[in-house]
């Protein structure tokens, strides 16, 4: 534990000393965002554009996440044990990309949709049934879903055979 710890810190500073536009903290066995992070990152968090945190053990994204680092465009949750985000991912204004793939969601985060610079949405490997089309298809700036993987039901995977104007990657009908 104490060897995560000096892992997140080291990547912090390192974040902080070089005037980086991204944080690395991806396998660090994290289970939550550290609230240290957020204080020492404050007067850096304008400047972070990508947020790496795949591979740990997160339950939860605080909603304090998406108030502080607020001109983020890339943030790659992949592998961790999410099950829903926070109403205020869908205040993100710069986010073109967000990976989801791999963790626990049943139901498909539906705030996602309010985020009209996301271009690429990755929730492959969760446990979702239904998607939302229209609401997706609403999304002015989306480019790519990939929700393969998933136990997606009958209507929407037969939705998704027709022509989009997004590229979807998903598993076919088994």
């Amino acid at each position: 534990m104490a060897e995560a710890v000096a892992k997140v810190a080291r990547r912090i500073n390192a974040t902080v000393e070089e005037d980086k536009d991204s944080v690395d903290l991806s396998s660090c066995q994290l289970i939550s965002f550290p609230d240290g992070v957020f204080k020492v990152l404050r007067t850096v968090s304008e400047n972070i554009h990508v947020i790496t945190l795949a591979d740990n053990e997160m339950k939860v994204i605080p909603s304090k996440f998406f108030s502080t680092f607020t001109q983020l465009r890339e943030l790659d949750l992949q592998g961790n044990v999410l099950t829903k985000m926070p109403e205020s991912v869908g205040e993100m204004e710069h986010l073109t990309s967000i990976n989801l793939a791999n963790n626990r969601f049943s139901t498909f985060p539906d705030k996602l949709t309010e985020i009209a610079t996301l271009e690429r949405i990755d929730l492959e490997g969760n446990s979702i049934t239904e998607i939302p089309l229209e609401r997706l298809y609403a999304m002015p700036a989306l480019k790519w879903l990939n929700v393969k993987s998933n136990p997606l039901d009958v209507n929407t995977l037969s939705a998704l055979q027709s022509p989009h104007k997004f590229e979807i990657l998903s598993s076919p009908e088994s």
